[in-house]
């Protein structure tokens, strides 16, 4: 095969986004290092297969690390590390498994003979996996669904995003927490809350925020890994268990008790890799596939001011009625407005596709909405202006909040009534965030 020709199929398969030099960690979760695909021979085999199976496709797309220049760059397996195996998986548990047709894994199968329950079938919702049809799960080990396991969450939680039923996501200290319009939150609410650091020329700026969705992984907005903000500074550092940034040290308030609440101060953990969606193009007017996950070099602590979100069991927005969400964070990005320096809140409607997208039907501001994004806002001074770009908007769901919804874009200035604020869709990139998470 020419250079053209791989450069015709990988440009179809890769963002462009420049690429993060040095070590990083492969499709399987080995070490590996990023450069040129022309210099990696194991993957640029899989490059000039005749047959390429949609299992090799996804390798490369989860080795993709960047552009080297003009040439695709890779996470490069050492001498030591084979490639993945096309078929190799991880179950929802983070279990080694095998991508194969459903009715090819007895054990998943059989969860779905009738009366099937409703945790049965989002576990086998959460098995696909990019296989040889449509209806691939990755096969391995099947959870006792009778026996959930609650507590000890510290020495359970991975690089794979927890299971909601043992209540190691979704939970946070703020049990007398009310939400008004962009008022600061308490220091242990949303835990999951990050800052990304960008560095350029030794200057640490906070471009963009996200949610930590297991020990290892960061989900975030595509636009904060790729295009335009890499100008800005590389993404180098994930900040954790933040409340106030003028402050480093433990942060205080006072309770509504009367007593005083501190935090442990803020953890800093390096970025492995930054994973922007293969499909997202910072340059097109559309903005779809605005995703991206981090993974960061290092397991995050577990501890009350720093614990994961958890990830959409359902896609809450296919309802017919009405739900108010919670986007928080330290203030917008791409506006004029300053950031804040501590931790807001602020509630948002739900807004039905056919309520907003008249307002993104104008002139300077034509964007078709799709499956892949929905909207919320519209609120005279409430907007997720109020937070990060790129982090999450939240469905608190009974007890357990959700990470429903990324922060992807909305007007400018932003709070403008009737316009409400545009975010990716979670629920509709599980597979993906899944397929790509590796311990």
């Amino acid at each position: 095969m020419n250079s053209c020709t791989i450069l015709s199929v990988l440009f179809a398969v890769f963002c462009v986004v420049n690429a993060q030099q040095g070590p990083c960690t492969t499709a399987s979760g080995g070490q590996g290092e990023c450069k040129s695909i022309y210099n990696c021979p194991s993957l640029l085999a899989v490059v000039n297969k005749p047959n390429r199976t949609p299992q090799d496709m996804d390798l490369l797309k989860r080795s993709h690390c960047g552009f080297d220049g003009q040439a695709p760059a890779v996470c490069c397996p050492g001498d030591n590390e084979p490639p993945k195996p096309s078929n190799q998986c991880f179950t929802p548990e983070g279990k080694p498994g095998q991508c194969v047709t459903l009715y090819s894994c007895p054990d998943i199968a059989n969860l779905l003979k009738p009366p099937v329950p409703n945790d049965k079938i989002i576990f086998v919702q959460q098995s696909k996996c990019n296989g040889p049809d449509q209806y691939s799960v990755c096969c391995g080990p099947v959870p006792d669904f009778q026996n959930v396991q609650k507590g000890n969450c510290a020495s359970k939680v991975t690089a794979f995003p927890p299971d909601p039923r043992t209540e190691c996501c979704g939970l946070d200290g703020s049990t007398k927490n009310k939400i008004v319009g962009g008022s600061p939150a308490t220091v242990d609410a949303y835990p999951w809350l990050v800052l990304i650091e960008y560095v350029k020329d030794g200057v640490v700026k906070t471009l963009c925020g996200g949610a930590l969705i297991s020990g290892k992984y960061v989900l975030t907005a595509g636009h904060c890994v790729a295009g335009p903000v890499l100008t800005r500074g590389t993404p180098a550092n994930i900040r954790l268990g933040e409340y106030d940034t003028g402050h480093e040290g433990p942060d205080c308030m006072i309770t509504e008790e009367g007593g005083e609440d501190c935090s442990q101060g803020v953890t800093r953990i390096p970025i492995d890799r930054t994973i922007p969606h293969p499909q997202y193009n910072p340059a097109h007017p559309q903005k779809r596939n605005d995703i991206g996950l981090i993974r960061m070099a290092q397991m995050a602590p577990y501890t009350e001011f720093i614990r994961p979100i958890c990830l959409p069991t359902l896609d809450v927005t296919q309802g017919t009625g009405t739900f108010n969400t919670t986007v928080a964070g330290w203030g917008a990005v791409s506006t004029k407005q300053s950031s804040s320096a501590v931790k807001l809140h602020v509630e948002l409607p739900f807004v039905s596709k056919a309520v907003c997208q008249p307002a993104y039907a104008v002139p300077g501001r034509s964007i078709p909405l799709w499956k892949g994004q929905f909207c919320a806002g519209g609120e005279k001074g409430k907007d997720s202006c109020k937070g990060d770009s790129g982090g999450p908007l939240m469905y608190e769901n009974g007890r357990i909040y959700e990470a429903i919804g990324v922060v992807s874009f909305g007007p400018i200035p932003c709070g403008l009534e009737n316009i409400p604020g545009v975010y990716t869709n979670v629920f509709e990139y599980i597979t993906w965030i899944r397929n790509t998470i590796v311990p």
